[in-house]
């Protein structure tokens, strides 16, 4: 793929069957702190209701084996990215989720589909890194869940292709990128103002790149972590109303399933997919 917004046909999604919130990333700790419960049933009837959308907006599905291991290995976002040359296998950060990468290669083999590289230097993590649209890759790290060493063997390689790599460090209490900044559609971006500093929301405008500004409260809830399914269609957890209604009135077609379980334990619709083909834009 080489946009983030380009017609989506196929997707990667991780496995919910061993999936339960953890204490190791501070959405979850607030979800628990809240009093909120997780509710395993109810998040099979989300995730179930997610691929559902996907088919009937012409996107195939692929989902990942589980391993009873590994119980965020739901968001394949993370465990590899994909870029207009292939895939690149990426290094997880926290001790529950180093193995996903196994997995993840056994797919691509499986699939044939030839592995660009695997980051080996430090920790890269696929919510941090973004195809905002051919010729710029914007990645962010906070020296945890992507290390300045995972980012600079990453930067390597874009800039070898003859591409732009555009890279943004932040504070690791928002865990990854995505979470705070989210491509829609061609030119056209959500954005937290209140959760990034300036230099990326002028960086952004630079590039020509409307900016759509979501609260901070919605940002906390995962409301900006969605997905472009290309052709002026988003999908938005019910819950973010705030990007769902700006979005509409920019003209976008809006697709919000209810993904409480999933945005409550620490990632969005966005966290929880790998694309693994998009049309070129």
């Amino acid at each position: 793929m080489n946009s983030e917004y380009g017609v989506l046909r196929d997707v990667l999604i991780g496995p919910i069957d061993n999936y339960s919130w953890q204490t190791g990333n501070a959405m979850s700790r607030r979800s628990m702190r809240l009093g909120r419960k997780f509710d395993k049933r109810l998040a099979r009837q989300q995730y179930n209701e997610m691929l559902d959308i996907y088919r009937a907006a012409g996107v195939t599905p692929h989902l990942l084996p589980q391993d009873e291991n590994l119980p965020y290995q739901l968001y394949a976002r993370d465990s590899s990215v994909m870029t207009p040359w292939g895939p690149i296998v990426t290094q997880m950060y926290s001790p529950w989720r180093r193995g996903e990468w196994v997995e993840v290669v056994k797919f691509y083999q499986a699939m044939d589909i030839p592995i660009y590289d695997i980051i080996t230097a430090g920790s890269l993590e696929g919510g941090d890194f973004m195809v905002l649209e051919p010729g710029l890759v914007l990645c962010g790290y906070t020296g945890e869940r992507t290390s300045l060493a995972g980012l600079q063997q990453m930067r390597e390689w874009i800039e070898t292709e003859g591409w732009e790599f555009k890279a943004y460090e932040f504070d690791p209490y928002f865990l990854h990128l995505d979470v705070k900044l989210a491509m829609l559609s061609q030119k056209l971006a959500a954005v937290c103002y209140e959760a990034v500093e300036d230099d990326l929301i002028c960086w952004l405008k630079s590039k020509n790149i409307k900016l759509i500004n979501i609260s901070y409260r919605s940002a906390l809830e995962l409301g900006v972590n969605v997905v472009a399914l290309g052709d002026d269609r988003v999908l938005i957890p019910a819950s973010s109303k705030e990007l769902i209604d700006k979005s509409r009135a920019h003209g976008l077609e809006v697709f919000a399933p209810d993904m409480s379980m999933f945005t409550s334990g620490g990632g969005g619709v966005h966290c929880m997919c790998q694309p693994l083909k998009r049309d070129d834009v």
